[in-house]
């Protein structure tokens, strides 16, 4: 995705802006009867509670969104961590969760609006539409006001704060003030009555409250999720993400008390209070305290509340699902942008479908919201982790926020999240049903319809950025057996491409033959030409700035050598350099050593002086059944790597017969790869019936051509003729190459 500035339009104000407006108001107001009557006025200390691991989840999020500030969240931060595997089943959950949130505002506010219009219910809709009951007028509301901010999404890219944000603030802060003003009229008996007994239920009663209340402080995260939006965005996420949580707990704990004291009649219980009025206590409370007025401007701030929160659920979504398309984990449609207005069109109006249809399919979506509290609550906790395993593994960056007391405060939010989520999936198993039914079809969808795509792409991006490798924790090493120190300079070239630099590492191997006899007072003459072919090896290496590993061993067959120091040293990759492509050098023995590493394998075929560091244009031969694409997709990727001017040329070709259709169809497919495999690449369709005739005509002007060996079954490589013709009859140097699967 381009992150740069001037696609960057959020600032202090606007990312504080959604943060607030996904937390304020919409948690408070639906949960707030739940929580008094679990645990009475210990509610506040709930809220508090679970400001203080808000607060944890704040500082791990502020480090992985400062670190890699990309849109995404939580998703961004399993790929850059875990695996591209680990990343689509975060980021798939979290969408989802994102989705049902939306659902959740969406039916909020059309319940609310229905309360508004209560006086006109009756009037208007029952008599002049008799048919329209409340579950259809809530049902068109939610949907009505959907539709309006999708559009709105679509139209304008997001950047001041939202009207509905700062309505909300000022009706919250001014029943606050209201309600001090009350309390100060109060005797300092009737509180201490109002507040006892504090724990209703005990500490048990505390944790359920804790449960079931901490998706009430859930939104911070949406920050991080739209990182790419924001300006500056070492200084402003975590900024916006602490604003944004200290601006709920300012407003909560404060109207929690008030709520529970002077919103409660002389002689009542806040706990008899909410049994009776679970979902509007507060509004109940208002009333009590400032009259039917207050009770209006409950209702106006829930409605405030809930629109904010959608708009912010839905902008989040939409850009979780854009960052999941690029990366081919999603349909790839979604990843377009409207070159006019730059917003990600596709995105947004699917997951807007999404809401859609759960808001009309679903009569009670309860089960589905605790599902979303569920699943935020993991999120949350994977981030924790993720921020450990990045400290530990990534180079400093200097810009990046560091969270303080590592790894103690990671551990301690990564604990808290995961003892919360395991309760909500106890106390609701409906939720952990949801949760797991969901999972187990992006599981399905991934597997049958995005893996192969996506790891082609989560291939070319580890090789274009190597600090990827870095901070998933991975060493890779390849292996480069060394008997000409003629071509050592190209062998360790292609290496080195093939190994991230400052991760990855090459091992120059020498297989020396047991001498005959064997006279200590002389070195045998097999010892002495390997240490000859090493050190060559290794002074063209530093002389072109590598830094292989060497390695000289003993045994009488250097084939099964090779498998065996291959499969001791785990290595990821196997460069094998030949110069004779006679049918039996290619044989039995060439092609059962690549047969019994486990491990990819590269053979580099070049005339005596190639280099890769002169290679300005590849050529890219496609066909088959894609059994090396994401090899291939590493190597180009290394290619580009370093910025320098490399043309890669994709190009298939077709018979002189294939018909228009055929051809369009080919180019469509061909334009596909070359996007995924080397964006910014050329590509074009050759028509010719001798194919290894073609590519050798388009190679005359290439320095480099890939392709790759046969695969007959799942695991035997071999040489097929058309690799083989290619690489006798191509002017330019040819790598082969053998994915491991």
């Amino acid at each position: 995705m381009n992150t740069s500035d001037n696609h960057r339009t959020l600032g202090l104000v606007g990312a504080t802006s959604l943060g607030v407006g996904a937390i304020v108001g919409g948690g408070i107001l639906a949960l707030a009867g739940v929580a008094f009557q679990t645990t009475g006025p210990s509610a506040i200390l709930a809220f508090a509670l679970n400001g203080l691991i808000a607060l944890l989840t704040v500082a791990s999020f502020s480090e992985m969104s400062t670190a890699f500030p990309e849109s995404g969240g939580s998703y961004t931060f399993a790929k850059k961590v875990l695996t591209i595997r680990a990343a689509f089943a975060v980021g798939w959950i979290v969408w989802f969760a994102s989705i049902v949130a939306s659902v959740l505002y969406a039916v909020g506010f059309a319940a609310f609006a229905l309360v508004l219009l209560e006086p006109l219910w009756e009037v208007v809709f029952q008599s002049a539409l008799p048919a329209v009951n409340e579950r259809l007028a809530i049902t068109a509301l939610a949907v009505g006001s959907v539709a309006i901010y999708s559009i709105s999404l679509v139209l304008r890219r997001p950047g001041g704060a939202q009207w509905s944000t700062i309505g909300k603030v000022v009706l919250f802060v001014f029943l606050i003030i209201a309600g001090v003003w009350a309390l100060s009229r109060r005797p300092p008996q009737s509180v201490y009555s109002n507040l006892t007994p504090f724990f209703a239920h005990g500490s048990i009663g505390l944790l359920q409250a804790m449960g079931f209340t901490f998706i009430a402080l859930q939104g911070y995260d949406l920050v991080a999720a739209v990182a790419g939006d924001v300006r500056d965005p070492s200084r402003v996420l975590p900024r916006a993400m602490l604003l944004s949580l200290g601006i709920a707990l300012v407003i909560y704990l404060p109207l929690l008390f008030i709520v529970s004291t002077v919103g409660v009649p002389v002689g009542a219980s806040i706990v008899e209070m909410s049994s009776s009025h679970p979902e509007t206590v507060i509004a109940v409370a208002a009333e009590n305290f400032l009259g039917r007025t207050g009770f209006w401007l409950v209702v106006i701030a829930a409605l405030l509340s809930m629109l904010s929160a959608l708009y912010a659920n839905l902008y989040a979504a939409s850009r979780i699902s854009l960052v999941m398309a690029h990366d081919r984990t999603l349909p790839h449609f979604l990843a377009r942008v409207s070159p006019r207005r730059g917003t990600p069109t596709s995105a947004i109006l699917l997951t807007a479908v999404f809401v859609t249809v759960i808001i009309v399919a679903i009569p009670d979506v309860c089960s589905a919201g605790a599902a979303a509290s569920l699943i935020f609550l993991i999120s949350f906790a994977l981030v924790h982790v993720t921020s450990i395993l990045a400290r530990t593994r990534r180079s400093p960056v200097v810009e990046a926020f560091t969270a303080p007391l590592f790894p103690v405060l990671p551990t301690i939010g990564a604990v808290s999240c995961t003892a919360l989520a395991v309760f909500q999936g106890i106390t609701v198993p409906e939720a952990g049903w949801i949760t797991y039914s969901w999972l187990t079809l992006g599981g399905i969808l991934y597997l049958f319809l995005f893996a192969r795509r996506a790891r082609v792409v989560d291939a070319a991006a580890e090789a274009v950025d190597p600090q990827l490798v870095r901070t998933r924790g991975k060493t890779p090493l390849i292996l480069v057996p060394i008997a000409n120190p003629a071509s050592s300079a190209a062998m360790v070239g292609v290496a080195s491409a093939l190994a991230p630099p400052g991760v990855g590492r090459v091992l120059l191997l020498s297989v020396v033959s047991p001498p005959d006899d064997w006279h200590p007072e002389h070195s045998p003459p097999q010892l002495i030409d390997a240490q000859s072919v090493i050190r060559e090896s290794l002074t063209v290496s530093f002389a072109a700035g590598l830094s292989p590993e060497a390695l000289i061993t003993i045994a009488p067959v250097p084939w099964s050598e090779i498998a065996r120091v291959a499969h001791e040293h785990r290595c990821e990759g196997l460069l094998l350099g030949i110069s004779d492509l006679s049918d039996e050098f290619v044989g039995t023995d060439l092609e059962e050593l690549i047969n019994s590493v486990d491990c990819d394998v590269a053979i580099l075929r070049a005339q005596p002086g190639w280099n890769l560091v002169n290679v300005r244009r590849v050529l890219v031969p496609v066909g088959g059944k894609g059994s090396h694409d994401e090899q291939r997709a590493r190597l180009l990727g290394s290619l580009r790597r370093g910025g320098g001017d490399i043309e890669i040329v994709f190009m298939s070709v077709l018979p002189e017969s294939a018909s228009r259709a055929e051809i369009v169809r080919a180019e469509r497919e061909l334009a596909q790869i070359a996007w995924d495999k080397a964006p910014g690449s050329t590509h074009g369709v050759g028509i010719n019936d001798s194919v290894v005739d073609e590519i050798a005509r388009k190679a005359s002007d290439c320095d480099l051509a890939v392709v790759g060996l046969k695969r007959t079954n799942r695991r035997y490589r071999t040489f097929g003729e058309l690799a083989l013709q290619v690489a006798r009859n191509t002017p330019c140097a040819t790598i082969m190459l053998g994915q491991n699967v």
